[in-house]
């Protein structure tokens, strides 16, 4: 006879011995809240026995990224600046739908300052290993989220993504991470770096639970996806330089994954894409949108020199305030003209494949002492990722098989259409789990 289920207050019990025990070198959570887990989690338990569940999240352990608002306390945002800052007033609106279905969140996962590093780095806290090799980075800025996911001290985390920020950690820790489309989840409560470019996105061990986590927070029915027929599918592969400096075991995991689209029917395609890249990048020579909207979030302070900030986030910060609102609305629309462009040229592939960082996670210590493997690696990990943010276009990371350290896969489909996009990265990821 089958076993029960443990009950969500074992299973978050689990998990916070765990964290008690290493409470004195915690790297992966900013905050712990065990005393409203614990409520959550035996709301969800008795309503569990008296057969009226709230759903599929019912129970689940979440944790959510230093960025988004609790009710009553300061939100950080991955920065000791922000100590002082007045309290929330209410939680981030995707706070609000998650508890309203039933989850429990546990806590708030560490990030890099003001989510605008990739590498994992934040000077002010204690770095967060891979959780792989705790002597590799964990990639970022939802540094803990992929961590937590990764280790099991979360079911699902939820991140922000505006340059792969969600799909770099997921990538490197082996885990799934989605970016819908933009503004598809609301962004109320969630500390900006890039209104335009900010997606909120989850990270977890199963395409199925991202998607769970994703119609909630958009405001959708909880419809699990279906998996689609790969038969038949047409899968673009855009050649050129989203390819270039590829690690060898990363670039024959990705050939080894489209010989398994192949033989399951679908059909593999060129998609040039180099074109449009260059155009986004000569688009954005002025700086990057990320960085000129950043800066205006952030316009206050970033002439105060006495302040404590990374200075991997003031300098390039600093430098985008001086870009006229005039060219940054020429960006905008330089922009508008090449997401159309891309999604014309997009439109007969179901979807596109590549990886999603051409490196698996470097050295902590190679990263940490010099500035130009920092930035080389940083460069590395935002080139593939960031194209469905410039672009908006959706995308997941699903960890590709049998390699030494923790690789991506990367799945990008048009905007708008996340809910069978889904469906069709159900259907990768049970291909790539056959393959094990």
């Amino acid at each position: 006879m089958p076993q029960p289920s443990p009950s969500a207050r074992d299973r978050l019990e689990h998990i916070l011995s765990r964290l008690i025990g290493r409470e004195a070198d915690e790297r992966v959570f900013a905050r712990l809240y065990p005393d409203t887990a614990r409520r959550e989690a035996d709301a969800a338990d008795k309503r569990r026995e008296e057969g009226a569940s709230l759903g599929p999240l019912d129970g689940r352990i979440v944790s959510i990224k230093d960025l988004f608002d609790i009710t009553g306390e300061p939100t950080l945002a991955g920065s000791i600046i922000r100590q002082t800052a007045a309290p929330a007033t209410s939680d981030a609106i995707v706070v609000e739908r998650l508890r309203a279905a039933g989850a429990v969140i546990i806590g708030k996962t560490t990030m890099t300052e003001f989510a605008f590093t990739a590498v994992g780095l934040n000077p002010h806290f204690p770095v967060a290993g891979n959780a792989v090799d705790p002597d590799r980075i964990a990639g970022g800025s939802s540094t803990g989220a992929g961590v937590s996911v990764a280790e099991g001290t979360s079911e699902i985390s939820i991140g922000s993504d505006t340059g792969g920020s969600v799909r770099i950690p997921a990538a490197l820790n082996g885990v799934v991470g989605f970016k819908p489309t933009a503004k598809r989840v609301p962004l109320r409560g969630a500390f900006p770096l890039s209104p335009s470019l900010d997606s909120i996105g989850p990270l977890a061990r199963s395409v199925s639970d991202c998607a769970l986590a994703d119609a909630i927070m958009a405001g959708e029915a909880i419809n699990s996806p279906e998996p689609v027929s790969l038969n038949g599918l047409r899968i673009g592969v855009p050649p050129g330089q989203l390819f270039e400096a590829v690690e060898k075991p990363i670039a024959d995991a990705f050939e080894q994954n489209l010989k398994a689209f192949a033989n399951a029917g679908a059909i593999i395609v060129e998609c040039s894409i180099d074109d449009l890249i260059g155009s986004m990048a000569d688009a954005t020579s002025v700086g990057s949108i990320a960085g000129i909207e950043g800066s205006r979030v952030h316009a206050g302070w970033l002439h105060d020199e006495t302040l404590d900030v990374d200075q991997r986030v003031r300098r390039p910060l600093l430098r985008r305030l001086s870009v006229s609102e005039a060219d940054y609305v020429n960006v905008m629309q330089k922009r508008q003209a090449l997401v159309r462009q891309m999604d014309g040229r997009i439109a007969e592939y179901d979807m596109l494949a590549l990886p999603t960082s051409p490196i698996a996670a470097p050295l902590i210590a190679s990263a940490s002492e010099s500035d130009e493997f920092y930035k080389h690696t940083e460069g590395l990990l935002l080139r593939n990722t960031q194209v469905a943010n410039q672009f908006d276009l959706t995308a997941i990371s699903l960890p590709m098989p049998g390699l030494p350290l923790p690789g991506g896969l990367m799945l990008l489909a048009r905007h708008g259409a996340d809910r069978r996009f889904l469906a069709m990265a159900l259907s990768v990821e049970q291909l790539l789990s056959k393959s094990v």
